[in-house]
């Protein structure tokens, strides 16, 4: 299906449209009235159900009029193209009213008629899609009316996945419709783990079937991949090519589920802070942590205990089975834990960072505090630098909780471990974090990972060390790609002492203006990184310069982008970059200055970003940086995230801050025949015309302004031209 079902509302009784599924169009009385019908959406059920490649989908929604008057109208659904309409139901009282299929053309009139009548964008995103419309009888105040809409479409195949588009469209702030979104499909055994690289998703296995729910507060574009079982590891490459420079590629290696193959056996060392700053609800949250964490221990599995305040106690000499008896005594250990005392963290790492572990098992230490170093040796660096001396294959998985951590000390840990760091905020639930993790490494499938060959090169991959992969967690790897071409791109990874090699069929195309999520993903796992480089190795001008350009063109917050937020005096008709603004500073702190309320949030943003696997926790990452960042600075412009584009309130304008004084700049006029033919040319306008106003928006040789007194009219050559300047080919 490579049509886009967008879901929007617009209510001709309201001025602002309500985005979501269908929607009912409701016709404006001749003469005011005192009190208006007001049609309002009460609830919105999708249930989508596959079978082999087909997808039955069934939309079921409810409408209330809440205002005094009579409601009559149209009831208006966007379908893809390569759907099949099945029926529609729309019912009043007994009866039943059928509704009328109309094709894109027909529906593209439709659509821009509503705009221009609302002087709203919401729909200029339903370019190119078919309608369904059915004439709505007169609503009652106070009355309810329910639609129900089905239709089939054969599912793409990619890769080893087949794959699933549906829009939601925009959520409005304060919308209170119950709305949920649920997909089924036959036979369980035949799928891998489902992944969304737009939303966060949950899955479970029930009578046979596999099911996967969007989260409530999902919108806009949903995508979902769901992996065909074929062996230990299915994979799935997509690209995005938007021309004139390098292309995008999203890989996806998807393990079976828990139990689709022999687990590596482990051993897993867990080290737990317990210095008199860990005292009261941390420590009791920690005990809980590590008591389900212990639940996690395999039969093939060993593990070690290791407590630390100002000295280090070992629960056990050495590993031990995960045996019934030796777990029963674990738990009596971490139930006598006192927290008391100072912070060893050296003495910790090194009992931890013991050899002796076989080549055939998997060592992985988790490691929790909540302080500084205090005891013994307290430089993060010469602590870092022996931990990395003796880290050798050992996995390592930090957590930073509250503020007075090192946050360079357990990031540089994590990093020559192969692991990750987590950071846990102040009055924020510890044994949530860790049971988290727990919970995702508990059956490693395949380690040493490395991409050994592909038709084209790949660049800038990230995570850009491998991580391991585990059976019921995907691992999703996004990258830039040079040239052109098809072919396969091969993984090995090793399992048991053996190689194994996995295939990825892939096309790298020059323009590809599908998939336009992967940019913006791979922009967060990049900023990360690089983030995290410039706190462990220093600042330079490049690496700044490279975190601020990306932050610009992707719509990411950074400490090096903030003064986007904090400067509110600057002119926005055709500028963009405010000039003379002093930038923050290049210089990252010490290492024993990473501590503390700024260092712990930078961090935290960091780790958020690298970690992004969907569009969803990557805006939540960025949303949650744009916030702090916010608070610190004082008064602040009003400031807009839109489809990965930070847009500024300058002077009355939504200013792309992309934008520079070396663009031209193209003013059109609002709701013109120039404007609908430059959205129908640049379809990827839209979102940010939803802003409303006047818009900036910046391309690639020329920014398109959107104001009162630019173009309404213009020639095919002029039109083009404007085109190709944006997108600049």
């Amino acid at each position: 299906m490579s049509g886009r079902l967008l879901l929007s509302a617009a209510l001709l009784a309201l001025p602002v449209a309500l985005h979501a599924q269908g929607w009912i169009d409701v016709e404006r009385p001749p003469h005011p009235v005192p009190h208006p019908a007001n049609v309002v959406r009460t609830a919105s059920d999708v249930r989508v159900h596959i079978d082999g490649r087909v997808a039955t989908v069934e939309v079921d929604e409810q409408f209330r009029n809440d205002g005094g008057a009579l409601a009559e109208g149209s009831y208006l659904y966007p379908m893809p193209g390569e759907a099949v309409f099945q029926n529609f139901s729309l019912w009043m009282g007994e009866a039943e009213i059928h509704g009328e299929m109309m094709n894109a053309d027909q529906a593209r009139g439709v659509y821009e008629d509503i705009v221009r009548r609302l002087r709203d964008p919401a729909l200029l995103t339903l370019e190119g899609h078919g309608l369904i419309r059915a004439r709505v009888f007169p609503i009652q105040p106070g009355d309810t009316r329910r639609v129900v809409l089905r239709y089939t479409e054969l599912l793409d195949r990619d890769g080893d996945a087949l794959r699933l588009r549906y829009a939601l469209g925009a959520r409005d702030a304060g919308a209170t419709a119950r709305r949920s979104f649920r997909v089924t499909a036959t036979d369980a055994d035949a799928w891998g783990t489902p992944y969304s690289p737009t939303d966060q998703v949950t899955s479970r296995r029930e009578g046979g079937a596999l099911e996967v729910s969007l989260d409530s507060a999902a919108a806009g574009d949903v995508e979902l991949f769901l992996p065909v079982r074929r062996g230990l590891v299915g994979t799935t490459l997509t690209t995005h090519a938007p021309g004139g420079e390098d292309g995008y590629f999203m890989l996806l290696l998807s393990p079976a589920p828990d139990g689709g193959g022999a687990a590596l056996p482990r051993d897993v060392t867990f080290v737990i802070d317990v210095s008199g700053s860990m005292s009261g609800a941390k420590i009791e949250q920690a005990r809980a942590a590590l008591r389900q964490a212990l639940g996690t221990l395999g039969p093939a599995d060993r593990f070690r205990l290791i407590s630390f305040s100002s000295g280090v106690t070992n629960f056990r000499d050495g590993f031990v089975p995960a045996t019934p008896a030796n777990l029963d005594s674990a738990r009596r250990f971490v139930d006598d834990l006192v927290a008391d005392g100072g912070t060893n963290i050296a003495g910790a790492l090194e009992a931890a960072l013991l050899p002796g572990t076989p080549e055939e098992r998997l060592p992985i230490v988790v490691f929790l505090t909540d302080g500084i170093p205090s005891v013994g040796e307290s430089s993060p660096e010469r602590i870092a630098a022996a931990a990395g001396a003796r880290i050798g294959r050992a996995r390592i998985f930090t957590f930073g909780i509250g503020q007075d951590v090192n946050t360079y000390l357990l990031d540089r840990l994590a990093q020559e471990g192969r692991g990750t760091a987590q950071y846990v905020p102040p009055g924020a639930d510890v044994e949530q974090a860790v049971s988290s993790l727990v919970n995702k490494i508990q059956h490693p499938a395949l380690t040493n990972l490395r991409i050994a060959g592909a038709p084209v090169t790949l660049e800038q991959t990230y995570p850009s060390r491998l991580p391991d992969v585990f059976f019921g967690e995907e691992l999703v790897i996004f990258g830039r790609y040079q040239g052109t071409g098809s072919g396969d791109v091969v993984v090995t990874g090793e399992r048991g002492g053996h190689v194994e090699r996995f295939i990825a069929h892939g096309d790298f195309p020059a323009s590809q203006t599908g998939n336009a999520y992967i940019p913006r993903l791979w922009a967060s796992r990049r900023i990360g990184e690089l983030s995290r480089q410039i706190r462990l190795e220093g600042a330079s001008d490049s690496l700044v310069s490279a975190v601020r350009d990306l932050a610009l063109r992707y719509g990411i917050i950074t400490e090096y982008t903030s003064y986007l937020v904090q400067e509110p005096a600057v002119v926005a008709s055709g500028t963009g970059v405010p000039r003379g603004i002093q930038m923050a500073p290049t210089n990252a702190p010490s290492p024993t200055q990473q501590s503390g309320a700024a260092a712990f949030q930078a961090a935290r943003a960091s780790a958020a970003m690298m970690g992004a696997g969907s569009l969803a926790s990557a805006d939540h990452a960025a949303d949650e940086r744009l916030d702090e960042v916010a608070r610190a600075s004082g008064p602040a412009a009003e400031v807009r995230r839109v489809a990965g584009r930070i847009f500024v309130r300058r002077a009355d304008v939504w200013t792309d801050a992309a934008h520079q004084d070396s663009l031209q700049i193209v003013a059109v006029a609002p709701f013109s025949d120039a404007y609908f033919q430059l959205v129908h040319a640049l379809p990827e306008l839209a979102p940010y015309l939803g802003l409303g106003g006047d818009v900036l928006v910046a391309g690639r040789r020329a920014s398109i302004k959107i104001t009162a007194g630019g173009a309404s009219r213009w020639s095919a050559a002029q039109l083009d031209a404007v085109v190709r300047a944006y997108r600049g080919v």
